[in-house]
């Protein structure tokens, strides 16, 4: 059974390779591939900022007549994302790099120049000192020379200091020291008066409250009335009528103690005529003079009263 993915393709006997017609492609023919913004960069035309790292649809093809080491040179076209201006910018193996062509200006381009000029310095002065040996010793003096001055720079940076900022160190701690003295001592004086003060004010509040209550006795306060439930009023109500009938049936019954004092003015003694005594002067001592009887207590006549008509609500209820 054959193999569904095969590598080696079958060659017949009589195949002649030289037979096989070669396609004739334009050297400088573009490929669509896809890649990255290679750095940051702004669009000439719209001013638009293009970070690094961005994707495009690019167009690549080979620089013509351009190579390092044999590398091939690499050229890509890319739009700008706002107003489709055509940017360009190509390989740089030299500096394993890209360099920008057109279109568009690279960003942070003045500190990368900055940087390969100063490697380029560095770079002529190693060659230098490997072909000269007495460039090296040049470049030995003026680095010490360097070095000496800026160390006599910042001696004289510290001198100016020192003038400047004359401290003694002692005087000003043992200033502090006093100062915290001073402030404690200060503390315990105003807590000492204040002390003073409250047990004075004390005193005379003292003083005050007893001389007031030798003189004044305080004023009794009311009591707050007593919260009762709501069922009192209906019981406060029906206890005097209870009562009231309670007394009705007694007094009926046995007639009240106390009725001298309420019926003294209305009950009046009657007059018994005098038969024997013709005379005006008898008549007027029988009216002047009451008897004995009439001398007697209202109160005992008002119970015969009361209890003769009781006889007699009793004989009319027998014979109804």
């Amino acid at each position: 059974m054959s193999e569904r993915k095969v590598l080696n393709k079958y060659y017949p006997p009589d195949f002649d390779p030289s037979k096989i017609p070669k396609l004739k492609l334009p050297k400088d023919r573009q490929y669509v591939v896809r890649l990255m913004a290679p750095f940051n960069m702004r669009c000439k035309t719209c001013g638009e900022y293009i970070y690094k790292g961005k994707k495009f649809n690019a167009r690549k093809e080979t620089v013509q007549n351009e190579s390092y080491l044999g590398l091939p040179i690499f050229r890509f076209y890319i739009k700008c994302t706002r107003c489709l201006a055509e940017i360009t910018f190509k390989t740089d193996p030299e500096n394993t790099d890209y360099a920008m062509e057109h279109g568009a200006t690279r960003n942070f381009q003045a500190e990368k120049l900055l940087e390969e000029e100063e490697k380029r310095l560095q770079k002529e002065r190693e060659d230098e000192e490997l072909n000269n040996p007495m460039k090296v010793l040049e470049n030995r003096t003026k680095d010490s020379k360097l070095e000496m001055e800026v160390l006599e720079n910042l001696q004289e940076l510290k001198e100016l200091n020192q003038r400047q900022a004359n401290v003694d160190f002692e005087s000003m701690l043992h200033q502090y020291k006093e100062f915290e003295e001073q402030q404690k001592q200060r503390e315990l004086e105003e807590d000492e008066q204040e002390m003073k003060s409250m047990l004075e004010q004390a005193q005379s509040r003292r003083l005050l409250e007893d001389s007031d209550s030798e003189e004044e006795l305080p004023p009794v306060r009311p009591k707050p009335p007593a919260k009762g439930k709501p069922t009192d009023i209906l019981q406060q109500d029906s206890e005097p009528q209870a009562k009231k009938s309670k007394l009705e049936s007694w007094e009926r019954s046995v007639g009240k103690l106390s009725v001298k004092t309420q019926l003294s003015g209305l009950v009046t003694a009657k007059k018994k005529p005098i038969s024997g005594m013709a005379n005006g002067s008898g008549s007027q001592e029988a009216t002047s003079e009451p008897s004995e009887e009439d001398k007697a207590a209202p109160g005992e006549k008002e119970r015969q009263r009361v209890s003769g008509r009781q006889d007699e609500g009793k004989h009319l209820k027998k014979e109804c």
